[in-house]
């Protein structure tokens, strides 16, 4: 659209536009953008001019710094330019300070009593503490063994070599036979407690060899043989540990016949006989 009416032909007066399109751009700025012409291919290159000056501003209602900025409705038609895309984030700023301490919370609820622990190292031994006041008196125990101590032994010997063989040798001589447990007519020694006994005996060997058996009721335990030698005396002797019940019986015999019964005792050779008990038997 022209200055100049369509009707009339004539030109409208300055304050008209002025007060359509309110303040007009810079004279030279539209001259040079949109032309003076008022025909219609005028008019096509002012609308052209203005699009074009739109475009070249840097923003919507933002003007050059050449001159003041163009009036509103001076161009018709001119649009905003599109949105740029967002920006890039920045990198992210360094840690603040520390805050001041807050204030001490309430106390919280107990918490579940945990699993119990391995059992620890045996501590150190503390030192003796006092002695403690005396103790009540237990019981009386019961009754031990008698304080009697039993006695048995006796200890003889041979006083001439007469011997006879397969019977009891009858030593005479005593030494010791305090509880007579010892029989010098029969020669034999008699239990009268029983227990544990000790035996033995010492043969002087002269002019024949010698077979003695110590005998325990009519059996034969324990042998002993010694051969005679020329101008010689000999000795033979034995011992042995035997359980004895009471009236058990016990005694030294020559065997298989004179030759040899070389038993023999004087005044300077003896032929002995001992026993004694070691223990009883408190059953």
């Amino acid at each position: 659209m022209g200055r100049d009416s369509g009707e009339a032909g004539t030109a409208l007066p300055h304050e008209y536009w002025a007060a359509e399109a309110g303040p007009s751009p810079p004279t030279s700025t539209l001259t040079e953008v949109c032309g003076s012409d008022s025909t219609p291919e005028g008019l096509r290159m002012l609308l052209l001019g203005a699009l074009l000056l739109l475009l070249a501003l840097p923003s919507h209602g933002q003007y050059t710094t050449q001159g003041p900025p163009l009036p509103k409705g001076a161009c018709t038609g001119w649009m905003a330019g599109v949105p740029g895309h967002p920006g890039h984030n920045g990198t992210p700023g360094r840690d603040g300070r520390d805050g001041t301490r807050g204030e001490k919370g309430e106390k919280g609820d107990p918490g579940l009593v945990g699993p119990k622990g391995d059992t620890g190292e045996t501590g150190i031994t503390g030192t003796e503490g006092p002695r403690g006041f005396p103790g009540v008196p237990g019981r009386k125990g019961e009754p031990g063994e008698s304080a009697y101590v039993f006695r048995s032994a006796f200890s003889v010997g041979l006083e001439t070599r007469v011997t006879v063989p397969n019977v009891p040798i009858r030593f005479t001589k005593i030494f010791y036979n305090q509880q007579n447990h010892y029989d010098g007519t029969t020669g034999k020694f008699l239990c009268n407690i029983p227990g544990l006994y000790y035996f033995s005996y010492h043969i002087t060997v002269y002019l024949k060899d010698v077979k003695v058996s110590l005998y325990k009721n009519d059996k034969a335990l324990l042998f002993t043989h010694d051969q005679f030698q020329d101008r010689n005396v000999d000795q033979a002797s034995g011992s042995v540990l035997l359980y004895l019940d009471k009236g058990d019986q016990v005694w030294l015999q020559v065997y298989e016949g004179e030759n040899h019964n070389g038993v023999y005792a004087d005044n300077v050779h003896d032929s002995t006989f001992t026993g004694f008990l070691l223990y009883h038997n408190i059953e």
